[in-house]
C-alpha cells in the first residue's frame, strides 16, 4: 500500500520506536514488535496529601512583599521589575555569544576555581574599580547567578539561628528572606533622608552581627546614604567585629551630581562584603552577579558553596566578560543613562501637571525607579489596588516595612516605558487615586 511517504521518514520513524522501546532490531533477524506489559488505567488522584507536604503547607508563611500579589503578562506602567530590554543591542550580544560558542572546545578545558571565570573575575575588578572606587583584586570576586544567591549564601555563612542583624526599614525583601531562611532575628533600624540611621541601630542593639545597607540608591525610597552615615557605620562595625553587606544593585545610573563612590572602598577593616548584578544593566534573564569579599573570607565562601553548587563556570560568564572587555558595556551604560535621565524628568514633569495633589513625586535624581509620597489619604495599600483597576502596576511602599507605619506611598519604575506610555501611565494612576 503507497502511503506518499519517504523512505528517510520511515526510517527515522522506526527509529524513534526502537529507541522509546516499541521495537527491537537484530541484523539478520529482522525488526519485531517488543512484548510490553499492559498499561495500568490511571488512578484516580488522592485528594489528601501525604503528611510531608501537609507539614510544609502548615509551615509557609508568604512573605509580606509579596502578599496578595498579582503579576500579569505583559510589562504595565510604572512596572519596576524591568530595565529597558528593548534598547539593549541584542545583535551585538548574539556576535559576541557567537564568537565565544566557535571556541567551544577551548572553553570546555577552562579550569574551575570555585570563583568563577577567571577573566569575567578580572573584567568586573577593573570595572567596580573604575566606575565605583572598589578595591580588590580578582581572587576576592566571586560571581554567582545574582544578588538574591549572593544573599542567600552570605547569610548561610555568616548567621546563625537568633543572631541579631540590622536591616534598613523600609527595605530590600530579598535580604528580609535570606536573613529569616537561617532563622537570623531581624533588627529593623530606621532610614531617613541620610540613608540608614546608625545611631538608632546602635541604641537598638548595638552588638548585631551585621548590617545591610543599599547605601548609594537605598531600596525603596532612593535616597544615598551620607558620608557622616557611612563613616559611622565602618566606625560600629570595626568595633563591633560585624560585617556589612553593601547591595550596589543600581547604583550606576545617577543622573545629577557627582558619581558616589562605594562604601568598599572606605573600608579598612575588611568589615564590607559588596554584592551586584548584571540583570539591572543587561537585561533580566542574564543571571549573573557577583561578591566582593575581603581576602581572609575567600577560601571559606568557596568551601561552602561546593555544597550545592560543584561548578561556577557557564558560557554566559564568558560571552558577559568579552562583552565588558570590548568596551561595549561601557558605551551601553552611557546611552541608558541618557534615556533613563529623560524618562524620569518626564516623569517628574507629568507628576507635576498631571498628580498635583494626589502624589509628591520624590527629587532624588538616581536608579531606575522613584518614589511617589501619596496626598490623598490614601494607604500604599489602597493606592496600589486603585492602581490596578486602571491597568497601573506600582508597588506599596508598606509591602517593604519591617516595623515602621506605612510611609503612604508607592514605588514608580520608569526605566522600561518611553515618554509617551508614561504620560498615559500617569493619567490612568490619577484616575485611579482622585
Amino acid at each position: 500500500m503507497l502511503h506518499g511517504v519517504s523512505r528517510g521518514t520511515v526510517v527515522t520513524v522506526f527509529e524513534r520506536l526502537q529507541a522509546e522501546g516499541y521495537l527491537s532490531s537484530r541484523i539478520g533477524s529482522g525488526t519485531r514488535v517488543n512484548r510490553l506489559a499492559p498499561m495500568n488505567e490511571a488512578r484516580t488522584q488522592n485528594q489528601t496529601p501525604p503528611a510531608y507536604i501537609q507539614r510544609v503547607a502548615r509551615a509557609y508563611t508568604c512573605p509580606k512583599p509579596w502578599a496578595d500579589l498579582t503579576l500579569r503578562e505583559g510589562i504595565r506602567p510604572f512596572s519596576m521589575r524591568d530595565p529597558a530590554v528593548d534598547r539593549f543591542p541584542a545583535r551585538l550580544w548574539g556576535s559576541v555569544a557567537a564568537k565565544r560558542a566557535r571556541m567551544f572546545a577551548k572553553w570546555l578545558r577552562t579550569e574551575d576555581d570555585g570563583g568563577g571565570y577567571r577573566p569575567l573575575r578580572e573584567a568586573i575588578t577593573h570595572y567596580i574599580a573604575m566606575s565605583r572606587g572598589v578595591r580588590c583584586s580578582p581572587d576576592q570576586v566571586l560571581v554567582v547567578s545574582g544578588v538574591q544567591q549572593a544573599l542567600d549564601l552570605i547569610a548561610r555563612v555568616l548567621l546563625k539561628p537568633d543572631e541579631p542583624v540590622w536591616m534598613e526599614d523600609p527595605g530590600y525583601f530579598g535580604a528580609s528572606i535570606a536573613f529569616g531562611t537561617v532563622g537570623a532575628r531581624m533588627i529593623p533600624v530606621p532610614v531617613d533622608e541620610q540613608g540608614l540611621n546608625v545611631g538608632a541601630g546602635i541604641k537598638l542593639c548595638s552588638y548585631a552581627k551585621g548590617a545591610y545597607v543599599t547605601p548609594g540608591h537605598q531600596f525603596p525610597l532612593g535616597v544615598t546614604m551620607s558620608l557622616e552615615r557611612r563613616m559611622a557605620l565602618l566606625e560600629w562595625a570595626s568595633h563591633a567585629g560585624a560585617f556589612i553587606i553593601e547591595d550596589d544593585y543600581d547604583s550606576e545610573y545617577r543622573f545629577e551630581g557627582c558619581p558616589v563612590p562605594a562604601l568598599q572602598g572606605l573600608d579598612e577593616n575588611s568589615n564590607v562584603i559588596l554584592v551586584g548584578s548584571f540583570s539591572k544593566l543587561l537585561f533580566p534573564s542574564l543571571r549573573v552577579g557577583y561578591v566582593v569579599l575581603p581576602a581572609p573570607l575567600v577560601d571559606y565562601f568557596r568551601a561552602f558553596r561546593y555544597r550545592t553548587d560543584f561548578r561556577n563556570l557557564s558560557l554566559d560568564q564568558a560571552v558577559l566578560c568579552d562583552f565588558i572587555a570590548e568596551g561595549h558595556l561601557g558605551r551601553h551604560l552611557r546611552r541608558m543613562r541618557n534615556l533613563y535621565s529623560r524618562r524620569l524628568e518626564a516623569l517628574v514633569e507629568g507628576g507635576r501637571r498631571y498628580l498635583r495633589g494626589l502624589v509628591r513625586i520624590s527629587d532624588v535624581r538616581a536608579g531606575l525607579y522613584t518614589v511617589g509620597f501619596l496626598e490623598n489619604g490614601m494607604s500604599s495599600w489602597e493606592a496600589e489596588k486603585k492602581a490596578a483597576t486602571h491597568d497601573i502596576e506600582v508597588s506599596a511602599l508598606d509591602r517593604y516595612t519591617l516595623k515602621r507605619p506605612d510611609p503612604r506611598g508607592l514605588v514608580l519604575g520608569f526605566a522600561a516605558f518611553d515618554e509617551t506610555a508614561i504620560r498615559k501611565g500617569l493619567h490612568q494612576l490619577a484616575a485611579a487615586l482622585e
